[in-house]
């Protein structure tokens, strides 16, 4: 039900307010307009100042205060990472938080420590090779983990033994038309 159609239920039985009037009629038609717009407006902002909620321009607000974007597309990936880079406080430095932080900004990313003190190890589980925007990547996980530490960045590739249990001979390599870079990431 629209504000009109309120505004003339609260108001009919008053008597002057009936239905017929023309002058009354128009009047409450727009007042009732101007009330669904400030209702849609106040809807629209309940919307985006909640970051659970937010679909356009809270997201975009949110993302300027930060110094880089989110890896991240949809809305509701935008909402995990804002979310995820807004719990990093003074205890999100262990592996555990770490991890948790870089899965929610939407890297497909896995932090590990290693044996040498102030060394972790990154590695992309499910991208063989080098991802694909890399440079990128690379600015947003040097922005989350501690700048204290070095981090040794570890990528994967197709290894002999799978090359030869997918392609018997050289000839069958050389059918696909790969170039070494297609070649090296092809991983089951």
């Amino acid at each position: 039900m629209s504000h009109a159609e309120k505004l003339w239920e609260l108001l009919l039985p008053l008597g002057p307010y009936r239905r017929q009037g023309i002058y009354t009629a128009g009047e409450l038609a727009g007042e009732g307009e101007a009330l669904d717009g400030v209702l849609e407006a106040l809807e629209e902002l309940e919307r985006e100042v909640m970051l659970d909620r937010a679909e356009a321009w809270g997201l975009e607000a949110l993302e300027g205060l930060l110094a880089r974007r989110p890896v991240a597309v949809t809305p509701e990936e935008r909402r995990a990472a804002l979310s995820a880079l807004l719990r990093i406080g003074g205890d999100s430095f262990t592996a555990a938080a770490l991890n948790d932080n870089l899965k929610g900004c939407g890297l497909n990313a896995v932090v590990s420590e290693t044996e040498e003190r102030g060394v972790v190890e990154v590695r992309f589980p499910d991208v063989p090779g080098v991802p694909d925007g890399f440079a990128r990547l690379k600015k947003i996980l040097e922005d989350i983990l501690p700048c204290h530490l070095q981090i040794n960045y570890v990528y994967w590739y197709v290894t002999w033994g799978e090359l030869e249990e997918r392609f018997p001979t050289w000839g069958d390599i050389e059918a696909g038309d790969y170039t070494w870079g297609e070649l090296e990431k092809l991983v089951k």
